[in-house]
């Protein structure tokens, strides 16, 4: 680690709140659901007349080993918990290592049903968090959405 990245974290260590504890979202596990639903059936109607049945349902098997691996592999990098602090938001995987920190850049809100915060380190990446209102009690998704507008406006 960097020296500007443990001066980063120590600052951020040092913020207002405690970690927040994400649950699992049942919107992005059945919004995933779904979309494989939907895949699945648009391989299988689309080989099966030109390929037939056999070789048809082998391409959806093939397919859905492949979108759940994806969709396994998504669920290992979605964050497991949160820090707001008072420059930034700092996000710790499953396992307890951090794997997105720094301040906000922007920010989009749909409905009080989804928020998808951009941070952006130290040294310049970037990464996009989607957090849905059920992983966090309402208190929290207020917090964070408040926090990522005046972030967003102050970076403008």
């Amino acid at each position: 680690m960097t020296q500007s990245q443990t001066q980063y974290s120590q600052k951020f260590q040092g913020g207002s709140s405690q970690r927040i504890v994400l649950r699992r979202s049942a919107l992005v596990y059945g919004a995933t659901a779904a979309f494989i639903a939907i895949a699945a059936t648009a391989v299988f109607t689309t080989l099966m007349p030109r390929a037939g049945w056999v070789h048809a349902a082998v391409a959806v098997l093939t397919m859905l080993a492949v979108l759940c691996l994806a969709w396994a592999h998504d669920a290992r990098r979605r964050p497991a918990s949160l820090k707001i602090g008072p420059d930034g938001l700092t996000a710790w995987n499953r396992a307890g290592q951090p794997i997105a920190q720094g301040r906000i850049a922007s920010f989009a809100q749909w409905s009080g049903w989804l928020l998808s915060v951009v941070l952006v380190s130290d040294n310049g990446r970037s990464r996009t968090l989607l957090v849905t209102a059920d992983m966090l009690c309402s208190d929290h998704f207020r917090e964070l959405s408040v926090l990522a507008r005046r972030a967003a406006h102050g970076a403008m």
